[in-house]
């Protein structure tokens, strides 16, 4: 239940991620002449009449008058000039088609290869552009154009199309048209000068529009067109949760970079695409030497990404165990191979890579194809031995052998030494731990045959005269083949994890960078060193709208910046080794995030440098992915650093307010009673209780003038965003005027200081931590019982400066020691009960904690009243 629930909402998820951009609507036929922009046009004119916004972005008539007359009366764009070796090319105004944004745009001949200097290369990048920006496509295309089918297409009709459009483009359609018109009609429309001129009409029928060739393309165009009808039903099935509905298999294309890639790459699109299964491709790499043609695997790698594939280079000694741990792990249940070169030996012993897949691979669907190729190579395979060496590498051998007879020549004479053999040995270890398994098969047999020849009587003969002799040097090739072949094993490991770890030091060392970074702008510094130092490129970055350059700040051209804003934008790499803005010499990479790209980052390699691999690809790819994840961090810690600032803010200033409405209406209350009193019964009172009343006035009215004043210097730092005015203070001073203000205040209240000596002075606000102080020494006087003292303690514990006031209070229960500070529990009971005074401990904890310190409530030294603790750090300025 729960499997076929994840299958129904990946089903309508995938549905609502096409329907958030534009529809693609592709009007599809076998052949050129077929009707299709006939059919096209006419669709448009249906949508036109119904009120749809319809627009001509580019329709191609070829000259024939009917088409030309359905484009009559449709809104057009104006073509854009393109300046190409001194004449004038006119292309799709993309730029005016996004402006106009209708709701409907016609795009004629999808396959179509853009100017030069044109943003796009091809023109289905121009309707993918499209689509994103939410604008419906209708466009047309020949079943010959399609990327996955170029290998059939050229089987067929012995032509090799240039212009091709990637399968990924059809995931995106809405909508499929086949227009379809039998070959002999077709030929009849060809003679009759409705496709091409007379000469290039006859020129075609004898090439490209024979009636057999026709018949297999319309038969591939309806068969394109049904695998599309029926993915969308499978699609459609899936969303409604019915039952039948076959699982998504996924199929992994195996490639060793030998002159059959792209053809497997192509043949695995197609399989998959039968199957509506997700597919990969990947190739095994043991050493650097023996994973193909790098140029033929990148070939192969970016073909399969224009396709829609995934991609991965795999690192291991065995092929057949590096393939099978990948489809283990990634669900794969259908494994494509090419027709591997098997050795007579290795099939003798069920050893070759078919064979093994065959035996260990029992839960996967195994498909082998072969190609022209591989059966060219075949009957080439006496003239192929020699490429399975390089000339290096048989030198090396060939010199090896020689060095060891040498030297066994001198050990037998010099030394005395009768078995020799193992000289001989080491020199094909040497070999085999220098270059690949070749070479030291190469070392193994002239060694063999060198150790026969001058050291095995009769001597300078390969004549063995003795069975002893002859089970000597038969035991020695074996010896020296299997010696070989571990130390060329080894060395294979060694290289594959010499590369995997380069990969993963250079992952973790900008993972360390990337971790202590604190903001973005050190992010981005760590970015471009890493990419200076891992993929030697020189690297720009710009975050957003601000700009970043590793040491001097590169110059961009236009170009360029057109190239890198297209990135940012649409979160596509763009530029250099792209299909995108080519004529740019900066590789542009988007650094994208959940909700769109964040910026862009700029990697330029010398002129001289080939295009990075798939290795160096995978590793800009991850390091991109990096920075974007740090940009997010620093940013989600800044948020989250704003809002607590922002909410400490709030809590003071609703404090404030609380005391406010609680603590100034005491003494305002006090003051208007006294000079109500005076004012009604001054007359009749005696001079001792005019002087009483005065004398509350004037105390009443200066413990309004702290509040006043506190509240302005609370509202000052809530303003200023807690920027304290920090200057140098001592502790016995900062203690004593708190103590001095309060003894003017309450003569009568006792206090008892021990404050340690030697204490250096603190950097903090003076006025707003003595007034905290002051707050506290009040609360504690006031609860103290008359005759107690309240102690006051001061010292350094920790690195910290601690201060605790002590009094002989009731105490404060222990479920209610944190609540003490908050405001609402707070102005109805603890310290602001019926004896309340100052603003409180809730204001005081706000004034410490603007320093970086703490206030808590803690339970008196001997079981009585309450301890209040001040915690303050020691900041430097």
């Amino acid at each position: 239940m729960t499997d076929a629930r994840s299958r129904q909402a990946d089903a309508l998820m995938e549905g609502l991620q096409r329907e958030a951009g534009g529809r693609l609507t592709i009007f599809l036929g076998a052949a050129p002449g077929v009707g299709k922009t006939y059919t096209m046009l006419s669709r448009a004119r249906e949508l036109a009449k119904q009120g749809v916004d319809v627009v001509v972005g580019i329709v191609e008539t070829h000259g024939r008058s009917e088409t030309a007359v359905l484009a009559e009366g449709l809104e057009r764009v104006p073509r854009k000039r393109v300046a190409y070796q001194d004449r004038w090319l006119e292309e799709m105004d993309l730029d005016a088609l996004l402006a106009r944004k209708p709701k409907v745009a016609l795009v004629d001949e999808l396959a179509h290869r853009n100017a030069p200097g044109s943003r796009h290369e091809r023109r289905w990048q121009d309707a993918i552009e499209l689509l994103n920006a939410g604008i419906d496509v209708y466009t047309t295309i020949n079943i010959q154009h399609l990327e996955s089918l170029n290998d059939v297409v050229h089987r067929i009709t012995g032509v090799r199309v240039s212009e091709t459009v990637p399968d990924a483009v059809f995931d995106r359609l809405r909508d499929i048209v086949l227009v379809d018109l039998p070959p002999r009609e077709l030929i009849e429309r060809l003679n009759q000068g409705k496709v091409y001129v007379p000469e290039q009409a006859a020129q075609a029928l004898q090439a490209f529009f024979s009636p057999s060739n026709l018949t297999a393309l319309r038969e591939l165009a309806m068969q394109t067109a049904a695998d599309r009808v029926d993915s969308d039903l499978r699609e459609v099935q899936t969303a409604r949760g019915l039952p039948g509905v076959s699982l998504r298999r996924g199929v992994l294309v195996a490639i060793d970079g030998y002159g059959q890639s792209e053809y497997l790459v192509r043949m695995g699109r197609r399989l998959a695409e039968r199957r509506g299964a997700p597919w990969s491709v990947v190739t095994v790499q043991a050493t650097r030497s023996s994973g193909g043609q790098p140029q033929e695997l990148d070939r192969a790698f970016a073909l399969a990404r224009r396709l829609g594939g995934d991609t991965a280079v795999l690192h291991g000694d065995s092929i057949v165990d590096a393939l099978l741990d990948h489809a283990q792990r990634s669900g794969i249940s259908a494994i494509v191979i090419g027709r591997t070169r098997e050795r007579p030996l290795a099939r003798m012993f069920n050893r070759t890579l078919t064979q093994q897949l065959l035996q260990r691979g029992a839960h996967y669907e195994l498909t082998i194809i072969s190609t022209p190729e591989a059966r060219a190579r075949s009957r080439r395979g006496l003239r192929a031995i020699p490429a399975l060496i390089s000339r290096s590498d048989a030198w090396l051998a060939a010199a090896s052998a020689a060095i060891a007879t040498g030297l066994g020549s001198l050990a037998e004479r010099w030394a005395g030494l009768q078995d020799l053999s193992l000289i001989f040995i080491v020199a094909v270890v040497l070999v085999a731990a220098r270059a690949r398994t070749a070479a030291a098969v190469l070392a193994a047999v002239l060694s063999f045959l060198a150790y026969n020849f001058f050291f095995i009587d009769p001597r300078y003969t390969f004549y063995i005269g003795a069975w002893q002799g002859v089970a000597t040097v038969m035991l020695f090739l074996v010896a020296a083949l299997v010696a070989g072949r571990l130390a060329s094993k080894l060395r294979m490991q060694v290289v594959a994890l010499r590369a995997a770890n380069a990969h993963a030091t250079a992952m973790q060392g900008l993972g360390r960078r990337l971790a202590v970074a604190a903001d973005e702008g050190q992010v981005v510094r760590a970015g471009q060193e890493a990419a200076k130092a891992m993929l030697a490129a020189e690297a720009w970055m710009r975050i957003g709208d601000k700009q970043y350059a590793h040491d001097a700040a590169p110059v961009l051209d236009e170009r360029d910046l057109a190239a890198a804003d297209w990135a940012q934008k649409h979160g596509e790499p763009a530029g250099r080794y792209t299909d995108t803005l080519t004529l740019s010499s900066w590789w542009f990479l988007p650094i994208r995030a959940e909700r769109g790209a964040l910026g862009v980052l700029g990697l330029r390699v010398a002129d001289g440098v080939a295009s990075p691999g798939a290795e160096q690809r995978r590793l800009a790819e991850a390091m991109v992915d990096d920075i974007a994840q740090a940009i997010v961090r620093t940013r989600l810690v800044s948020d989250l650093e704003t809002a607590r600032i922002g909410g400490e803010t709030e809590r003071l200033r609703s404090a404030l307010l609380s005391s406010v409405s609680h603590d100034l209406r005491s003494p305002l209350a006090a003051i208007i009673g006294a000079a109500s009193s005076l004012d009604n019964y001054g007359a009749a009172m005696g001079e001792d209780d005019r002087h009483s009343l005065l004398e509350t006035i004037r105390l009443e009215g200066e413990r309004l003038d702290r509040y006043i004043q506190n509240l302005l210097d609370m509202t000052r730092l809530g303003h200023t965003g807690l920027t304290l005015n920090r200057d140098w203070i001592g502790v016995d001073e900062l203690i004593g005027s708190a103590v001095a203000r309060l003894q003017r205040y309450q003569s009568g209240a006792k206090l008892r200081l021990a404050i340690a000596p030697g204490l250096e002075p603190i950097w903090v606000h003076p006025a707003l931590l003595e007034q905290a102080i002051f707050n506290v020494l009040e609360n504690a006087a006031k609860f103290s019982p008359a005759g107690e003292a309240v102690e006051v303690e001061a010292g350094l514990v920790d690195g910290q400066l601690r201060i605790d006031v002590r009094d002989r209070g009731p105490g404060i229960p222990e479920d209610e020691r944190g609540r003490i500070f908050d405001m609402f529990y707070s102005v109805e009971r603890g310290d602001r009960g019926r004896q309340g005074t100052g603003l409180g401990l809730t204001i005081c904890q706000g004034m410490v904690g603007a320093h970086g310190g703490s206030v808590e409530a803690l339970p008196g030294g001997d079981g009585r009243g309450t301890t209040i603790r001040i915690t303050l750090p020691l900041i430097q300025p």
